[in-house]
């Protein structure tokens, strides 16, 4: 049984032009899942110019240019409110399981996987010691 982000997620994928099996492994479940969803909801082939040519968040039509990137939106405005109430569709791959080098507690760091310390705290105290000052050595 699908839930219903996986639904909305094999839309938004479908409507991008991504095949069958990139949407069933990116969601890990059977292709021929993703397969039956997408006939029985109208999504097979690939994406309508017609569904490609509006804002994805108002409908208004969107110009394009022959040779260039289709946009998605008319204007940031609608960009942002989109993104905003479908943030489940965010591909967010850059996150990284790391350990503390002071304290050796597991974190979570988005984007930088050279991150050492948990906090500024732990960063403080390894650099400067427990005190966590310093200016220790000034008159």
């Amino acid at each position: 049984m699908m839930t219903d982000a996986q639904k909305e997620k094999i839309r938004y994928w479908r409507m991008e032009g991504l095949g069958y099996g990139g949407i069933a492994a990116r969601l890990g479940i059977p292709e021929n899942t993703v397969k039956s969803f997408c006939r029985r909801n109208d999504l097979t082939g690939t994406a309508t110019i017609e569904a490609s040519m509006a804002c994805r968040h108002c409908g208004q039509p969107l110009s394009g240019s022959p040779g260039r990137k289709g946009r998605k939106f008319c204007c940031e405005a609608c960009r942002r409110a989109w993104w905003k109430a479908n943030p489940e569709l965010v591909d967010r791959r850059a996150f990284y399981r790391l350990a503390c080098a002071r304290c050796g507690k597991e974190f979570e760091s988005y984007g930088n996987k050279g991150r050492k310390y948990c906090s500024h705290a732990c960063y403080i105290a390894a650099r400067f010691g427990e005190g966590g000052s310093h200016d220790e050595g000034a008159v």
